[in-house]
């Protein structure tokens, strides 16, 4: 594991200043040979504490990443590969968007997390506490805290790897996407520490001058049909057997569709939940295999129960849940984690446009992920993020 920081971070922060201390964002797109250089006039001269690029598979991720360190030599730069984009414009493809945070206003350490599959759960936990004390040490005059996640959304490992870093983190709150590529389901990739990486993840830590405020948005109801795993493969995050019969052909029965009809608009449109912590959470479903069984986006284990999900309007229930996080001022900048299944639903259903105009409106960027973090949990097909307040908005 590696940790990154700038040690001279703090020392150029501001007592006061709102404006400067909010996230900046700017995208461009992925096939323009000019692509940093639009990114690079969109953010401005910085300084920043760090800078996130997300990228489109169809971009060059360590060109642009490189690109950033080497224009903002004291910031912190981190990276992904994306299922999709969410820019300014709202819902987009083939594009790269920046997220980054003025000095002014934040400071950063980031951890590097290699090796998922061989995950030494003390050494992250003392890694994440010894980095969590010295960022406290130099930025004790900010006093938001919080972390930021990103993790190869092909490793099938955010499970375990939340559950660990919960153990170090404690109350502060932790959002996080899972890499993508597209809609291939082949590679996905995190750029951290001055390279490329599969199999692993980079944890933010952050603590800020502006109110920051967690979310997750879902808008899928429980029903009445339940259905119990009764074999499966939790290495593969595979349920051979539901009901004791295979897999894709109950689901299928209970849904009233004949197997070969499965589909991925069919698993975003009728996702199932598993309940936890009070609340039931999506466990989405990528696909089919060749035995029939069904293949997860997150944890499962046999003896679970789980419930077919009715989803509301996809749209309405954004906005309604937007419009909520700006009740008492509007953030400055959203930095949004959604699943690449909630566009698949939004498009099935004709309301991608609407979607995409709600957060465009709403000032949300970010890209689709794989799966979401939040806290302890990993789950999917949520709008899943942190919302940034400028100091004077919640007044």
């Amino acid at each position: 594991m590696e940790t990154i920081s700038d040690p001279h971070a703090g020392a150029a922060r501001a007592a006061n200043c709102p404006a400067q201390a909010c996230p900046v964002t700017a995208s461009a797109r992925a096939a323009d040979p000019g692509a940093f250089a639009t990114l690079a006039a969109g953010l401005g001269p910085g300084p920043f504490a760090q800078i996130s690029i997300f990228a489109s598979p169809e971009a060059d991720l360590e060109a642009l990443c490189r690109g950033a360190a080497a224009q903002y030599p004291r910031a912190v730069v981190v990276g992904c590969t994306t299922a999709g984009e969410i820019t300014e414009a709202g819902y987009a493809e083939g594009q790269i968007l920046a997220f980054a945070l003025p000095r002014a206003g934040f400071d950063v350490e980031m951890i590097v997390v290699p090796e998922l599959d061989r995950l030494d759960t003390r050494r992250l936990i003392a890694e994440v506490l010894r980095a969590r004390q010295g960022l406290g040490l130099r930025a004790a005059d900010l006093a938001s805290e919080f972390a930021v996640l990103l993790v190869d959304g092909l490793s099938g490992r955010e499970d375990e790897l939340v559950g660990a870093l919960s153990g170090a983190l404690g109350a502060v709150p932790l959002i996080g996407g899972s890499a993508g590529d597209g809609g291939l389901f082949r590679r996905s990739l995190i750029w951290a520490g001055g390279r490329l990486w599969e199999n692993a993840a980079a944890l933010s830590l952050v603590r800020g001058r502006c109110e920051v405020r967690p979310f997750s948005i879902d808008h899928m109801r429980p029903t009445e049909a339940r259905m119990v795993v009764t074999a499966a493969d939790p290495a593969r995050r595979a349920v051979a057997r539901i009901n004791d019969e295979p897999a894709a052909a109950e689901y299928a029965r209970l849904l009233g569709l004949p197997v070969e009809a499965l589909s991925p608009y069919v698993f975003a449109a009728h996702p199932v939940l598993a309940r936890a912590g009070g609340r039931h959470h999506v466990r989405a479903i990528q696909g089919v295999d060749a035995s029939g069984a069904l293949i997860f986006f997150a944890a499962i284990a046999e003896g679970l129960v789980l419930t077919l999900a009715e989803p509301g309007d996809i749209a309405a229930h954004l906005d309604a849940a937007l419009a909520d996080l700006a009740a008492g001022g509007a953030p400055s900048a959203i930095l949004g984690f959604d699943c690449i299944f909630r566009r698949i639903e939004a498009t099935g259903r004709q309301r991608a446009r609407a979607v995409s105009e709600i957060l465009a409106r709403h000032r949300v960027t970010g890209f689709s992920t794989y799966g979401e973090q939040i806290g302890a949990m990993h789950v999917n097909q949520t709008l899943t993020g942190f919302a940034f307040y400028p100091t004077e908005a919640r007044r």
